[in-house]
């Protein structure tokens, strides 16, 4: 029998539904770095990021019997995930900017000033962003989520995301330019 680090989501998810605490673990495993950074983008802090995807792995294994559709089960760690930086975000006002780099030390040294200096510029315009614009631009652009499901996770209809991803889509071009 094959090992579980080599099976597929689907598999791992129904087995950690039946309540296989390795199969679980082995999916942790494998979207937990994934998670962090998305949590990370999200709530600005590498800290709030871990509390949050702990909370959600807690909440996703209790709530693994009700997942339909286990071939999905990294969007919907995602999306638990974005639940609860969100609750995390409403729950406080950000005051921190996004605090994870995107550049290592091996690039080449050019690259990584100009790759530097970007990030630390949209690191200063989402932080200036109105919370409910950065929450939908970082729902959009780095977690992929469609209209719908930013509109559940906001509280609000698809043609308001619309609106506020266009305005922060517009406000943050704007601003990246204005670094150059």
């Amino acid at each position: 029998m094959p090992s579980l680090s080599s099976a597929t989501d689907a598999f791992l998810a129904s087995r950690a539904a039946d309540g296989d605490q390795l199969a679980f673990g082995v999916l942790v495993r494998r979207h937990a770095p994934f998670l962090v950074a998305f949590a990370t983008r999200l709530t600005g802090s590498r800290a709030d990021a871990d509390d949050c995807v702990q909370e959600a792995l807690i909440t996703a294994w209790r709530r693994l019997p009700d997942l339909t559709d286990p071939e999905k089960v990294r969007s919907w760690l995602t999306t638990i995930v974005s639940r609860k930086a969100t609750d995390r975000m409403r729950s406080r006002r950000i005051s921190e900017q996004i605090d994870e780099q995107m550049v290592s030390a091996k690039d080449d040294p050019e690259r990584a000033v100009v790759a530097s200096s970007q990030m630390d510029a949209l690191k200063k315009v989402l932080g200036d962003l109105p919370e409910e614009l950065r929450v939908v631009w970082v729902l959009r652009e780095i977690g992929g989520h469609s209209y719908d499901e930013i509109a559940v996770e906001v509280g609000e209809t698809a043609a308001t995301v619309r609106g506020r991803l266009a305005r922060a889509r517009k406000t943050v071009l704007e601003r990246m330019q204005e670094w150059r």
